[in-house]
């Protein structure tokens, strides 16, 4: 069997090295020089950036990939848990240290509300619920037929599904600054926590079986060791060359076209491409499509876009933990602007990176490394980034200069930004969105562009517009998915 793979992100390398293990002939096709696609890896004067991805849980789904060919995993990464997962950092300047250490959790709980630490027991006991059922059970089952999904909304809607996250934590949760704290995690797969189902409260539990986890050298190490894994077990990589077009004779796939002209004949072609870039661009035969694709296809909505700030700074903060989260004073309204009104707000919140915290690699010595990501509208805003980027950028430094890293516009050496132009140029994103469609539930499962296409015999998808969505765990299972259909 000769099998593509278009994209090198951890959902495109899962795939190719699934496949490889099955027997298939491989062939992995990268438009950039590098490897990794959102977890590509910057590097400027002696500081290196994680172009995306840096909270890794569920190492097993990593290892399995190594494990699958006999090696051992810590030959080639070195995955490290953290002690602190993140710190919150509240509109009033009060710190929260969430961890896995449920002792020293419901100690901090306690100080902030009493009445919310049996409420918290009772949260983290659902969620495990919801964990079994969303991630064990079906995280991989393939979600291509309406009777798969008919069999499983019972059990769905058994635990709350037609919640949001928010909603859900508020039944068992009254403190607001908690409320906001147990139920920010769709933002880290690019939803609205008052409009994702509550099935992704599973992430809270995710981290707690697991915990959080950071790869010495950086994300792009994980790469690093999964493109040596791919170089010694035989699949074909292709770097620097970009897939014009996939070929298909009426609704069966036979290969692609490259950008320097080249056909390559393959039985089948996996997207580690976001799909509606390789239904609407790359493919010619789109009148094929039916009337009930194209319906879902057009009504799709997309997560948000994402300002990410890249800097580094020529002394250390050692007070700021690997992972920090900071609110902004509005909630739900900053969240209203962003994914409903499309507009800019200066009321931000914003995810803290330091990776020279556990990592000295990582910048020079002495010196501290940094990125800062801040939820901004897609490009369906029609904001000119141009413009605004340098707007943002000067707002995020005053903020994080104001809250927590003194005199920091005189310490920062190197920077540099994405916004989501980038995205959606350099990525291929619709709509420049950081995570492809927003994990609703009228978009999860059955309801997400299908892990093998509804329209072409021979198109298969990994990554995050494809079940079962977004994130490093999300990413990696869609290939596991693939697994069981190809």
């Amino acid at each position: 069997m000769n099998s593509i793979v278009i994209g090198s992100g951890f959902g495109g390398i899962a795939a190719a090295l699934r496949l490889k293990a099955k027997g298939h002939k491989v062939t992995l096709v990268e438009k950039h020089p590098d490897l990794g696609g959102r977890a590509r890896v910057f590097k400027k004067n002696g500081f290196i950036y994680d172009g995306g991805p840096t909270v890794i849980t569920a190492p097993y789904l990593i290892n399995e990939l190594f494990e699958l060919f006999k090696k051992n995993p810590s030959d080639y990464i070195e995955l490290s848990p953290l002690k602190v997962w993140y710190q919150f950092v509240f509109d009033d300047n009060s710190k929260f240290n969430y961890s896995g250490n449920e002792t020293e959790m419901k100690k901090q709980i306690s100080d902030i509300s009493k009445q919310d630490v049996e409420g918290y027991e009772k949260l983290v006991n659902f969620t495990k619920k919801i964990f079994d059922k969303g991630f064990t059970e079906l995280s991989d089952v393939p979600f291509d037929r309406p009777l798969v999904m008919m069999k499983q909304l019972p059990a769905l809607l058994k635990l709350k599904s037609y919640k949001s996250v928010y909603s859900l934590v508020s039944s068992f949760i009254k403190n607001e600054k908690l409320r906001r704290m147990l139920s920010m995690h769709p933002l880290l797969v690019g939803g609205n926590p008052f409009t994702t189902t509550s099935i992704y409260g599973l992430i809270l539990y995710l981290e707690k079986k697991w915990g959080i986890h950071y790869s010495m050298g950086g994300t792009g190490n994980i790469i690093k060791g999964f493109e040596k894994l791919m170089n010694e077990v035989g699949v074909k990589i292709i770097k620097g060359r970009e897939v014009k077009n996939i070929i298909s004779k009426g609704n069966i796939i036979t290969g692609l076209t490259l950008d320097n002209g080249t056909n390559i004949e393959a039985d089948n072609v996996v997207c580690n491409a976001d799909p509606p870039a390789v239904y609407e661009k790359m493919i010619n035969g789109n009148q094929n499509n039916s009337i009930m694709f194209k319906w879902k296809k057009n009504r799709m909505q997309y997560s948000m876009g994402l300002f990410v700030y890249y800097f580094g700074t020529k002394i250390k903060y050692n007070e700021i933990e690997h992972h920090t989260i900071k609110f902004g004073n509005k909630y739900k309204e900053h969240l209203d602007d962003i994914f409903d009104k499309k507009k800019l707000n200066n009321d931000i919140s914003y995810y803290l990176h330091r990776p020279s915290a556990t990592d000295k690699s990582m910048a020079p010595e002495g010196k501290d490394c940094f990125y800062v990501l801040v939820p901004v509208p897609n490009n369906q805003s029609k904001i000119d980034w141009n413009i605004e980027g340098e707007k943002m950028k000067n707002l995020v430094i005053d903020k994080m200069q104001d809250d927590l890293m003194p005199n920091l516009k005189e310490n920062i050496i190197e920077d540099f930004y994405l916004t989501p132009d980038y995205f959606e140029k350099d990525l291929n994103t619709k709509y420049g969105s950081g995570f492809s469609i927003q994990p609703k539930f009228s978009q999860s499962a059955y309801f997400r562009f299908h892990n093998k296409s509804e329209i072409y015999d021979g198109l298969y998808f990994v990554g995050a517009g494809t079940h079962p969505g977004a994130g490093v765990p999300g990413v990696l299972s869609s290939a596991k998915v693939l697994d069981k259909i190809l």
